[in-house]
C-alpha cells in the first residue's frame, strides 16, 4: 500500500475496529483477536499476526521485534495456532502499528480478509509440495467463505503424515493412511478422499455447508456430532499421525510460548537464519543458520516445559484470579504427561483435555485428571502450596 497505509489505516481503525475491544474484558468472546480487533487483556491491547504459510523472512521478524518494543511492553507470546501476538499495546499507537504491518504484508488491508485467514500450515511444508500449494489456494480464496464463527480454523497437513492432529482447526486436509488427500472434519475419526484439484473446492464446500446448515450453532466442528452432507462421509482414516516437532538442531521451544522482542531479535542475529518458521507447539525452527544454543530458548526435547500448557495468568489477563506460569514452571518436572494450567475456565492455552488440568477459581485451584480447564475437579479450593505439595513439587 505504499504511503497510503497509514491514511487508510487510520481510517478503517477508527470506523470499524474500536469497538471490538472496548466491550466488557470479563466475556467469554467466541473470537481470537487479530491484528484488525485486537483485544483487551490486563496489560493492554494483544495484537495477533498470522505468519502466512508459518513462516517469516528476517526482515518480517525484525518488523515484530521493533513493534513490541516500540509500541508494546516487549512480550511476543506464540500461540497454539501458531500466530505471534504482540502485548501491552496503547490504543493511540494502533493505527501506526497496524499501517507499518499492512505495508509489509504480515496484515491483509482488507479486515474482513484478515479475519478469516485462519489457516494453520504444517511448518514442515517444501516449496513446491501440496501442503505450500493448497495452503496458498485455501488463503487465495477465503473471501468466498461465509460468515464463520470467529474461531473457525483450516489445517492444511498433507506432509508424509498428519503433524497437525491436535491441533486447532475446524476443517482438515491430511494425508490418509492409504496416501491420499483426506477432507476431515474435526471430531471424527474418518474423512473422505480427494483429489488434488478439487481439495480446495471440498473444504470451501464442507464450510459453507457448515454455515447453512444447524451445525454452526455448535460454535466448533468437534462439537457438532450431527450427520454430514452424504458426499463428506468417507470412511478413510488419517495416517498415523507423527509426534509434534519439538526436536532438532534448529527446533527452539519457547516455556509456555513467551518471549521478549530483544531475546528474539537476538535468536536471528546469533542463527543468521534468514527465516523462521512457527509452529502450533511453541516451539520456533530457525531455517539454516547455526546451531548454537541461545538464551531464552530451549534445545532440549525432554525439556518438562515443553510438556505443559499455561496462559498469561493474573495480572496480565483480566478474567483469570491466580497467577499460572510460575506454577506451571514448578510442577511441571513432577508430572506425568501434558500438564495444563489455566487462569480461568476458558482454557485459552490449551483447547483439548489434558492429563493433569489445573483451573484458577475465585483466588484458588479446581485439580482435575484427563480433563479441560473448568472440568469437575477431583480437588478443588486449593492453594499452591497443597498443589506442589500433592505432586511433591516442594
Amino acid at each position: 500500500m505504499g504511503r497510503q497505509a497509514p491514511a487508510f489505516v487510520a481510517v478503517a481503525w477508527q470506523d470499524a475496529v474500536v469497538p471490538a475491544f472496548q466491550r466488557s474484558p470479563f466475556a467469554v468472546r467466541g473470537w481470537c483477536p487479530d491484528a484488525w480487533r485486537p483485544m483487551m487483556a490486563g496489560d493492554g491491547l494483544i495484537l495477533r499476526v498470522k505468519p502466512r504459510h508459518a513462516r517469516l523472512l528476517r526482515s518480517e521478524v525484525e518488523l515484530l521485534c521493533e513493534l513490541a518494543a516500540r509500541f508494546g511492553n516487549g512480550a511476543i507470546d506464540l500461540t497454539n495456532r501458531a500466530n505471534l501476538q504482540i502485548r501491552g499495546l496503547r490504543e493511540a499507537d494502533m493505527a501506526q502499528a497496524l499501517a507499518l504491518l499492512v505495508e509489509q504484508g504480515l496484515v491483509d488491508a482488507d479486515p474482513e480478509r484478515e479475519r478469516r485467514r485462519n489457516v494453520l500450515v504444517a511448518p514442515d511444508w517444501t516449496p513446491g509440495d501440496e501442503t505450500g500449494r493448497l495452503a496458498g489456494e485455501l488463503m487465495a480464496r477465503l473471501h468466498e467463505l461465509p460468515e464463520l464463527p470467529g474461531k473457525i480454523g483450516f489445517a492444511i497437513d498433507l506432509g508424509a503424515v498428519p503433524v497437525l492432529t491436535e491441533a486447532s482447526a475446524d476443517f482438515r486436509l491430511e494425508r490418509a493412511s492409504d496416501g491420499a488427500i483426506l477432507l476431515r472434519f474435526d471430531g471424527r475419526e474418518t474423512g473422505v478422499p480427494v483429489c488434488a484439484d478439487e481439495a480446495a473446492d471440498r473444504i470451501l464446500e464442507l464450510a459453507r455447508w457448515f454455515a447453512v446448515s444447524g451445525a454452526m450453532a455448535a460454535g466448533r466442528a468437534r462439537r457438532y456430532e450431527g450427520p454430514l452432507p452424504d458426499w463428506a462421509n468417507g470412511t478413510s482414516r488419517p495416517a498415523p499421525s507423527r509426534a509434534p516437532l519439538l526436536s532438532g538442531a534448529h527446533v527452539r521451544g519457547l516455556p509456555f510460548g513467551r518471549t521478549e522482542a530483544p531475546a528474539l531479535s537476538r535468536l536471528m542475529a546469533a542463527t543468521g537464519a534468514q527465516a523462521l518458521r512457527v509452529t502450533p507447539w511453541r516451539a520456533l525452527v530457525t531455517e539454516g543458520g547455526d546451531t548454537d544454543a541461545v538464551e531464552g530458548f530451549l534445545t532440549d526435547p525432554a525439556d518438562p516445559r515443553l510438556a505443559a500448557d499455561a496462559c498469561p495468568g493474573a495480572l496480565a489477563c483480566p478474567q483469570a484470579t491466580v497467577e499460572t506460569r510460575a506454577l506451571a514452571e514448578r510442577l511441571a518436572p513432577h508430572v506425568s504427561g501434558r500438564l495444563h494450567v489455566s487462569g480461568c475456565a476458558k482454557g485459552c492455552a490449551r483447547g483439548r483435555a489434558a492429563d493433569v488440568a489445573i483451573t484458577g477459581r475465585d483466588g484458588a485451584f479446581d485439580l482435575a485428571f484427563q480433563a479441560r480447564a473448568g472440568d469437575p475437579p477431583v480437588l478443588s479450593g486449593l492453594t499452591p502450596e497443597r498443589l506442589l505439595a500433592h505432586f511433591g513439587a516442594n
